[in-house]
């Protein structure tokens, strides 16, 4: 289907465990306000509000359902170096095609048709263009670092790894995709933003339409799927800018294809293809309430194909054996990278391809 401090276990400062142990307890309490540090919510006034747009104190955030073939629903909603030897879900990828280059800048066109072919567990990447794409964080294109705003070149280097860091911890890492609790990328975060705070917590633990932790997180539910392999194919890059208040402000732009299969045995696969923008801010501690190596979540959009239509469980469903009813919306091609992800579609839609 087609749909919508430090760092633990790395090297550099780590966050107390007590500021950890909090982060991972609470959801409600507050954190206290850094002099002039606004909400998230009071980050995105800036930005457009899209289309069914969610303002209440929590970032900017965009789903996006698709099926492949059948089903398809779009949901918007308002709201980034390999950690720990994450790197897909582990070994290596398929030998035969040769990886493309990375993607430096954004695409003119979409990839074009493979050579069609069934998808195997021994090919699980047959006839998609992400037979060509690097395995796991390989796949991210990482720029230069120089100085800016308030950190210095040495500073934006570490902090582009550990937004790379957190793509891999809650996009990559193999106990996270078969379900687990995504501490590393919790780790990353900035306890201090509550908004933020409270909505990782709340749709860990109770997952719903407007909680959803697959906005952030891949996780599987390993009683109804399983890996098909042990690579994730992905694609995209990471850019950064100076943002408010001499922040380090990263947007990280990538697609992840997931080759899958039921859980209960049987050579079907099906391939889930997810796409997130996300934006960070790496905050001047002096301006911002924040802890040593961690972010603050900016804005984060997501679209999802084959992972299972106005699903609300937490966790990726896929469909097997062919079901799912009929999209009646717009056509989209997953795979297509040429522009930012969509605002302000609805409905039900087919995907072009898996």
């Amino acid at each position: 289907m087609a749909g919508v401090g430090g760092e633990r276990g790395g090297s550099g400062p780590s966050v107390p465990d007590e500021v950890w142990q909090e982060f991972l307890r609470t959801s409600g309490e507050g954190a206290g306000a850094a002099p002039k540090e606004p909400s998230a919510r009071e980050r995105a006034v800036a930005e457009p509000t899209p289309w069914r747009a969610h303002t209440p104190g929590r970032p900017r955030r965009t789903k996006g359902w698709y099926v492949a073939g059948f089903l398809a629903a779009l949901v918007l909603l308002v709201v980034a170096l390999d950690p720990g030897g994450v790197v897909g879900w582990s070994g290596d990828g398929d030998p035969d095609p040769k990886p493309l280059a990375q993607e430096s800048a954004r695409p003119d066109q979409a990839p074009p048709a493979e050579p069609g072919g069934r998808a195997t567990l021994a090919e699980p990447f047959r006839g998609s263009p992400a037979a060509r794409w690097a395995n796991g964080t390989a796949g991210i294109y990482m720029p230069a670092a120089k100085a800016t705003g308030w950190m210095t070149k040495a500073e934006v280097e570490r902090a582009l790894a550990r937004t790379r860091d957190f793509l891999a911890a809650s996009g990559l890492d193999p106990a996270v995709l078969r379900g687990g609790h995504p501490d590393r990328a919790i780790a990353l975060m900035n306890p201090h933003q509550q908004d933020v705070r409270t909505f990782v917590t709340t749709s860990l633990r109770t997952p719903g339409k407007d909680n959803d932790p697959l906005l952030l997180f891949s996780r599987f539910d390993p009683a109804q799927a399983r890996p098909a392999g042990d690579v994730v194919k992905t694609r995209g890059r990471i850019s950064y800018r100076e943002g408010r208040r001499g922040a380090l402000e990263v947007t990280a732009d990538v697609t992840y294809v997931y080759p899958v299969a039921p859980a209960g045995g049987g050579d079907e696969v099906v391939r889930v293809i997810v796409r997130r923008e996300t934006v960070v801010s790496w905050d001047d501690p002096s301006k911002v309430i924040t802890e040593a190596g961690t972010f603050s979540l900016v804005s984060y959009k997501t679209d999802m194909t084959n992972g299972g239509c106005d699903n609300v469980t937490g966790y990726f469903r896929p469909e097997f054996g062919g079901g799912g009813a009929g999209g009646d919306g717009e056509t989209v091609d997953p795979y297509d990278r040429t522009g930012p992800i969509g605002e302000g579609r609805g409905g039900c839609g087919v995907a072009t391809r898996s």
